[in-house]
């Protein structure tokens, strides 16, 4: 009998008509069900409207005499060429510049001057270079007008309010420009707030907000600027809430409960964010999303000889770190945003001190925000071109990827909407409103 069955299941088995085969291995089933599940994928990402909210720039990058944004540059991780390859619909570039220790009104002109320049760049891809292929959204609407156009939707975002200086009308102009979101400090503390890297170093210069930073809350209400938490301290972003009368948004900021880093948010900051009707959006930064250091000696090696070979190349001689600090806080402004984007490249991408980050491991960060906070409140962002990037996504044009992930953890298309941008563009839209009723 036994050997009759194994003879029948050999030339299989005939019973009222239908022929029963062997299995599909399970190597062809794994594959076929990936290849349905990037179909999937595909299918949803060509749909929703899909927004990076922090991208950093070099106006470099922008002039008509040289490569510029509407080409594929080979040392960026965005233009407009990846952003087309990666279905991405938008992203907020960003006009930053770093923190002088000065507040004082001559760094304060210095920085206004290297956020216009930033400013008119951006203008410039969207006015000159590229108006064919990208246009500036000033509106939640003019976003699904644009990507409904097969254009890019480019926004602006402020990473530091450092460069207004003392003048709030500052805001207004910055606003006028384009800005449509501004956080009120970046690492280190500004003359509006503190900066997260007070917990680092346990010095506050304002435990929170100034009496300026609170003038600059109200104005942004008024005018329909999203407010950014993403850097300030976590004592400025609780007064914050207390303050504003919109929604407001983390640009680009992790899980602190998966990754203990001062750049995080805690559970409490995101229920907090939750309840105001904001969004975090989930940056992908390799070291603000994996924080579990495994010993290379290799590479402490590695990352030990590219600062010295930074600092020679800057004239920095100092060895200690306060006095590196005080070293580099003294190179003229430019130098010292050249120097500074350089170490993060190094510390942050070249040579991280944790294992590399996964999109798997990204996206465990979107699952915790998700669980705590809600659906309606989190989003994407990656800091790409000022250190962002994981393994699986380390350019707009691997965007899909994380569609191909959240699909595969069962998020539902009208979900994956509302992550990729509806829930963004939904708190865009409440702060439109909430300066118009004023």
């Amino acid at each position: 009998m036994l050997v009759r069955s194994r003879h029948l299941l050999a030339l299989g088995l005939t019973l009222s008509g239908l022929t029963l085969s062997a299995p599909t291995p399970l190597g062809a089933q794994q594959a076929a069900a990936d290849a349905a599940t990037i179909a999937k994928a595909k299918a949803i990402h060509a749909k929703v409207f899909s927004v990076d909210t922090h991208v950093d720039i070099s106006p470099n990058n922008f002039t008509a005499s040289g490569p510029n944004y509407t080409q594929k540059l080979p040392r960026t991780q965005v233009d407009l060429v990846k952003m087309e390859e990666g279905g991405l619909s938008g992203a907020f570039l960003i006009v930053y510049v770093g923190q002088s220790p000065q507040l004082d009104s001559a760094g304060f002109a210095r920085a206004n001057a290297q956020a216009m320049e930033k400013f008119d760049a951006i203008h410039r891809l969207t006015e000159q270079l590229a108006p064919d292929r990208a246009e500036l959204a000033l509106t939640a609407a003019d976003a699904r007008r644009i990507q409904a156009s097969g254009k890019r939707a480019i926004f602006i975002g402020v990473e530091n309010g450092f460069p207004i200086g003392a003048d709030v009308t500052n805001v207004k102009k910055f606003y006028d420009r384009g800005g449509r979101y501004m956080s009120l400090a970046h690492n280190g503390h500004s003359q509006l707030s503190d900066s997260n890297t007070g917990e680092r170093d346990g010095v506050w210069l304002h435990h929170g907000l100034s009496p300026l930073g609170r003038q600059v809350i109200t104005e942004m209400n008024r005018l329909g600027m999203m407010i950014d938490i993403s850097h300030p301290s976590k004592e400025s972003m609780m007064q914050t809430l207390q303050l504003t009368k919109a929604p407001i948004i983390a640009s680009h900021s992790a899980v602190r409960a998966i990754c203990n880093h001062s750049r995080n948010l805690d559970d409490e900051q995101m229920k907090a964010l939750a309840k105001n009707g904001g969004v975090a959006q989930i940056v992908a930064f390799n070291s603000y999303v994996k924080c579990d250091p495994v010993k290379d000696d290799a590479r402490t090696a590695a990352r030990a000889a590219a600062n010295d070979a930074l600092r020679v190349e800057y004239g920095i001689t100092a060895t200690r770190r306060d006095s590196v600090t005080a070293q580099v806080s003294a190179l003229p402004e430019a130098k010292r945003n050249e120097y500074l984007a350089k170490q993060e490249d190094i510390t942050a991408r070249r040579y991280p001190s944790d294992p590399s980050a996964t999109i798997a491991d990204y996206v465990n960060h979107i699952d915790y925000a998700v669980k705590l906070m809600g659906i309606d409140h989190v989003g994407i962002s990656s800091d790409f071109d000022g250190g962002g990037g994981v393994d699986g996504f380390r350019s707009a044009s691997d965007a899909m990827n994380i569609t191909v992930e959240l699909v595969k953890r069962g998020y539902t298309e009208p979900q994956i909407a509302k992550i990729w941008g509806g829930n963004l563009l939904r708190v865009m839209a409440d702060v439109e409103k909430a300066a118009a009723k004023k």
